[in-house]
């Protein structure tokens, strides 16, 4: 079966495990950038299926990894969700805007 698409570390090694061959190389950058994005948003297509905390953490494990690879932290991501959140607001009153 033809993947071409970022899976965790021990993913090969499971495969293996299984007796089965597993065909794969190690991402370049800006691959690596490409594939993150695509991972991030099948993983929240996977939340929007199943809205759980294991889907949750996934989104997770691939947004902690973006933070690794641009050199962020997940303070600064933190401080400018509540900049945002000062000048825009949050979603906390549900508000649907219908028409503009």
């Amino acid at each position: 079966m033809r993947y071409d698409k970022l899976v965790r570390d021990k993913i090969i090694s499971i495969i293996e495990a299984k007796g089965e061959k597993a065909v794969w190389h190690t991402a370049t950058d800006q691959e690596y950038r490409d594939k993150l994005i695509a991972k991030l948003a099948e993983e929240a297509g996977e939340f929007a299926a199943d809205p759980s905390k294991e889907e949750l953490a996934d989104i997770f494990e691939v947004i902690t990894a973006i933070l690794a690879d641009q050199g962020w932290t997940l303070e600064e991501v933190i401080a400018l969700q509540k900049e945002k959140r000062e000048k825009r607001g949050g979603f906390e009153s549900r508000i649907i805007l219908e028409e503009s």
